[in-house]
Order: C-alpha cells, then structure tokens, then sequence
C-alpha cells in the first residue's frame, strides 16, 4: 500500500509542478511578452509621439500650403513674390545696403 501511496504522491506533484509551470509561463508571457503590459505601455508612449509629430507636420503642411496658394496665378501677394526672389535669387533694391 505504501508503494501505491507514493506514486499518488509523486503523480501529484508531477500534476502541481506542470499546472504552476504553465501558469507561470503565462503569467511572464502576459506581462513581459510581444503582446504583454509593457509592450502595451511603450506603443501607447510612441503612439502620443506620434501624435505630435503628425501635427507639427499638418501645421507645416498648412503653412506650405498658404505660401503656394499665395504665390499662384489666382491670388499673387507681391510682398511674398520680393521676399522669395531676395532668398532664393539674391536680388536687392537700389536703395539698399548690404552687410556681409
């Protein structure tokens, strides 16, 4: 009978050490896997990163977008027009002075 014993007893623990092996092999695969908690809070973080990236360049998007409509055939701000031919042809008027 105690040779029975033992083997319910061994078989026991075999069963009790394979449920908490695989219980904790979720629990670590629940936290720190490809789809865990911390995965969870660093796409969240980069996704607010994102966030602000994408409107700091639908802010530049808008401010290209007034500068070209400004320059178009249908609307021509000609204080524009002088401020782009100056930076990009190096124009000047005859009444001005340069320092370099």
């Amino acid at each position: 009978m105690t040779q029975a014993g033992a083997r319910r007893n061994i078989g026991g623990l075999i069963y009790f050490a394979l449920a908490f092996s695989l219980g904790a092999y979720f629990t670590f695969a629940a936290v720190q896997g490809d789809y865990g908690v911390f995965r969870r809070v660093e796409i969240t973080a980069e996704a607010g990163e994102l966030r602000l990236e994408r409107d700091k360049l639908v802010g530049e998007l808008a401010q290209m977008q007034n500068l070209t409509h400004r320059l178009s055939d249908a609307y021509l701000d000609l204080d524009l027009l002088d401020q782009q031919a100056r930076d990009v042809l190096g124009y000047m008027r005859a009444d001005e002075i340069t320092i370099r």
